[in-house]
């Protein structure tokens, strides 16, 4: 849940702010912390009718004030058929009034229930049409639709006292508002907004403001936005506010991008903010070398100021409580993650989120200190440590409260992300995976799973058990270790218990281990981790002085257990048939045999001494085993049976 901290009034006029809107959280996050809001009202089978036509473009020309949400017009929305239709279902919320419905522009009849309203048409495939919706009244509250309430709101901000009207339709709350299509993999190709409002105040949405008209009394915003866009992300936000527009030079952009921040007119307001908000500059210059060049780079980048507990990235016009660099880098970073790229299924909104949140960390990495970044990782781990269970994917993708949870899907979200990049191990692989990611799915939609295919082409690295483990799977480990120093051979047991074992009792990413040395650096070691206790073998250990740390580089979301000395930590011989197994020649030159008198079946693995398995295969009998490929040093050799579990070790020359 969001902590609110409440302000007098007199707070308004102070240097430094912090209110209600002043928190660290993503309002999203917040909004459903009463309810558990299900998507809209419609019917599979209902939903399955919008899915028989395309929109390309919804044109909105809208009445507003800042003083409340009551609103009228005329909403145009423009669709091409999939298939031969007789009728066209959108949703509308049943408490507006509607006076008219035309179907290319000739007033029709249409059926209502509830939110669906469907106008009966005579279209065949890839006909075009538009449908244009005139109505007028006031959008639901939480009080009113138990199920939404949040697609329009109006306050007045507990920190400046300015009255605001805005948008927040994210997941299902557009249709409270404007009618629509709410489907993710249905984007409009272009939007354009009419936002007809009193002289004192000014409008925000989304793309360029092409004109602004003087109607006495009364102005006239009018916006277009040529890129396409999800239903969710088409924004409104109304108050008396201040133009404060700077420019950046991202990498790949035609020339200088506008940031158009729409600021509470209060003459105290800008200057308590205006240095976060210059920020936004260099945010957006290193996202672009990052991620590839900004979206909407022929448009703008801006912020519109309301009061809520954060912000929400209506695309190229954030919506914004207030700023500061962690919130501000965020939403700016959905522009690509979200935005552009939009997540397929709310299930998947670790697209969007995920790596959303690991953009603040990446902008705290390379414009702030390793010590900031290293705080926010160790914040969110023990954030997800805070409970035991939960995955990243959503299972209840209807229900808000797990489609925006702090914990698994910002958090979680964003450190397994840095578990991925750690998998990989190389960053620069890593980061073009991710731009060819954008590159893939540019101004369409993904789901997690595309994001794992992506990034297995670009890197070689088959992210399978890490998608099943921590993208899937729930939990987090438990690490401990024992070690033994056998002559210039450290002997190392690594093991680990899961805090969710009847859903994901292993994890199999390798850890980096920490030794330090007698008279010698620190020495970091890579360990694959098979099981859930694995021995290892690290050679050359003569000047070895003690097992410091376990996950050195915090890459993985885990507790550290114990790490002690065990002189009984070497290689195994269990099972009565010990004796009965021979490895000869040892050393080998590259050929060796396994010799089983018994002729029982076996597991038989071969590692490397860092865990790495180099051999994996079902014997029975004898078998000669070929090392020839391989390097010179030491192996691991494992037999496991039934009831039989043998370790050796082998040297290659």
């Amino acid at each position: 849940m969001l902590k609110h901290l409440i302000l007098p009034a007199i707070v308004m006029a102070m240097n430094v702010v912090h209110s209600q809107e002043n928190s660290t959280d993503c309002s999203k996050r917040a909004r459903y912390t009463n309810h558990n809001a299900k998507s809209n009202t419609l019917s599979l089978a209902q939903i399955a009718e919008t899915e028989r036509y395309d929109v390309h473009f919804y044109d909105l020309d809208l009445n507003m004030t800042n003083t409340s949400t009551a609103l009228s017009g005329t909403v145009g929305i423009y669709g091409t058929a999939n298939e031969n239709l007789d009728s066209v279902l959108f949703e509308l919320f049943s408490s507006f009034t509607i006076s008219d419905i035309k179907l290319n522009n000739v007033s029709t009849p249409y059926s209502r229930v509830a939110s669906a309203i469907k106008v009966p048409v005579n279209i065949t495939t890839g006909q075009a049409f538009k449908i244009e919706v005139s109505y007028a009244g006031t959008p639901p509250t939480a009080a009113t639709n138990p199920l939404g309430g949040s697609g329009m709101t109006n306050a007045s901000s507990p920190s400046w006292g300015n009255q605001v009207t805005w948008s927040l339709s994210e997941p299902f709350s557009a249709f409270e508002w404007f009618p629509c299509k709410q489907s993710l993999k249905d984007k409009a190709d272009s939007s354009a907004f009419k936002i007809t409002v009193p002289s004192n105040c000014m409008a925000g949405s989304n793309g360029l403001l092409e004109n602004v008209v003087d109607l006495g009394g009364t102005k006239r915003y009018e916006w277009k936005h040529r890129h396409p866009i999800d239903y969710y992300l088409i924004s409104v936000a109304v108050a008396r506010y201040v133009d404060y527009t700077v420019y950046a030079n991202p990498a790949g952009a035609p020339g200088p991008v506008m940031i158009q921040n729409f600021i509470y007119d209060n003459p105290a307001t800008l200057p308590n903010f205006q240095n976060d908000i210059d920020e936004t500059v260099d945010f957006i210059e290193l996202f672009a070398d990052i991620f590839g060049p900004y979206p909407f780079d022929d448009e703008k980048y801006g912020h519109c100021m309301a009061p809520l507990s954060g912000g929400m990235e209506h695309q190229t016009m954030t919506t914004q409580g207030f700023f500061e660099r962690t919130l501000t880098a965020h939403e700016l970073a959905h522009q690509w993650w979200g935005d552009y790229v939009t997540c397929g299924s709310w299930a998947d909104i670790w697209v969007n989120e995920g790596f959303a949140s690991y953009a603040e960390y990446l902008m705290l990495e390379n414009l702030y200190s390793a010590a900031q970044a290293a705080n926010d990782m160790n914040s969110r781990h023990n954030n997800i440590k805070s409970q035991n269970g939960g995955s990243v994917w959503v299972a209840d993708s209807l229900n808000e409260n797990a489609i925006f949870s702090g914990r698994l899907v910002y958090d979680k979200g964003a450190a397994i992300v840095h578990t991925m990049r750690y998998l990989i191990n190389d960053d620069q692989v890593f980061f073009q995976g991710l731009r060819n990611f954008l590159n893939t799915y540019a101004e369409g939609n993904a789901i997690g799973l595309d994001m794992k295919a992506e990034m297995e082409a670009a890197s070689g690295v088959d992210l399978t058990d890490f998608f099943e483990q921590w993208y899937f799977g729930e939990g987090f480990p438990t690490y401990s270790a024992e070690y033994n120093l056998n002559g210039s051979d450290l002997y190392v047991r690594i093991n680990h218990s899961a805090s969710k074992p009847s859903v994901t009792p292993t994890f199999t990413n390798p850890i980096d281990i920490r030794i330090t040395r007698n008279a010698a650096s620190d020495t970091t070691i890579r360990l694959d981790i098979q099981s859930n206790s694995d021995l290892f073998i690290i050679p050359n250990m003569g000047n070895f002085n003690s097992l410091a740390e376990l996950d050195y580089g915090n890459w993985i979301i885990n507790n550290a257990g114990a790490i002690v000395a065990n002189p009984s930590v070497s290689i195994e011989e269990n099972g009565a048939i010990a004796s009965d197994i021979v490895l000869y020649p040892n050393p080998t030159s590259g050929m060796f045999t396994i010799k089983n008198e018994n002729n029982e079946t076996f597991e038989l693995t071969v590692f490397d001494t860092k865990g790495k398995v180099m051999i994996h295969k079902t014997i029975s009998g004898t078998e000669t085993v070929d090392l020839n490929h391989f390097t010179q040093g030491q192996y691991l050799v494992e037999l496991k049976g039934d009831s039989n579990k043998i370790t050796r070790k082998i040297i290659k020359n």
